[in-house]
């Protein structure tokens, strides 16, 4: 509903339409598969479970943003999150990456004086990360920034 009568109005969003066969397919897929998994699956989770899976969703919150790990899986590195892919930094704990990024590199000049050749090596890759995670908060804060681009005229146009 882009226009009424001449009159702009708000655009709604594109909405994705797929054919009838897309979907036939689909949920037939769906029914196959729930079809070859064990019934005790799609049971009602208990108390306990609940709980389990609600917590995990807590213990993804850490200081500078959110582990998007899956449910039930460990951590793989070992809560190093800034190393981690699947953290997700929040924009308003950007000082403190910053504040990460800059006694990593304190602290690989430290390692690097010291000879502790190993210590340097981890120190870069965790420094490599935080400077990922800052990059990321760039991308996502200037994605959202609009443009002016002024009102157009119609010059020259004849009736």
């Amino acid at each position: 509903m882009a226009e009424a009568f001449g009159q702009f109005r708000y655009p709604t969003p594109p909405l994705a339409v797929y054919p009838a066969e897309t979907i036939e397919a689909h949920r037939a897929f769906i029914a196959r598969r729930r079809a070859t998994r064990p019934s005790e699956e799609y049971r009602t989770p208990t108390d306990e479970e609940w709980d389990a899976f609600l917590a995990h969703f807590e213990k993804r919150k850490v200081s500078v943003g959110t582990c998007g790990r899956a449910f039930s899986t460990p951590c793989v590195h070992e809560h190093a999150c800034v190393r981690c892919s699947l953290l997700r930094p929040d924009p308003a704990q950007r000082p403190r990456l910053e504040e990460v990024r800059d006694n990593l590199i304190a602290r690989i000049a430290e390692a690097e004086r010291e000879g502790w050749l190993g210590e340097v090596e981890g120190l870069r890759v965790s420094l490599a990360g935080a400077e990922d995670k800052l990059a990321q908060i760039n991308r996502r804060s200037s994605a959202g920034t609009t443009v002016d681009l002024g009102l157009p005229s119609i010059s020259g146009r004849t009736r």
